[in-house]
């Protein structure tokens, strides 16, 4: 199949399977972004925190650890 946005995918994978990766790539990226803070990485994808939760768990994304409760945010 030919690259999309310089996203290529094998064709044996199929729509749902691109969709499935997709979402499971924008997840991780915006993971990434915030951290691993899920309420944030939520906030910014536009959906309910609950949701990506479920979507970490069902699309397996390899997910960092949420941030532990008390620890000083990290400075840029």
């Amino acid at each position: 199949m030919a690259p999309l946005n310089g996203i290529s995918t094998p064709p044996a994978v199929g729509y749902h399977g691109a969709v499935s990766e997709f979402k499971r790539q924008l997840i991780e990226s915006t993971l990434r972004e915030t951290r691993g803070n899920r309420t944030h990485a939520a906030r910014t994808l536009g959906l309910q925190r609950t949701y990506l939760l479920r979507l970490i768990r069902e699309l397996g994304v390899a997910a960092p650890p949420p941030p532990s409760r008390g620890a000083a945010p990290r400075s840029c």
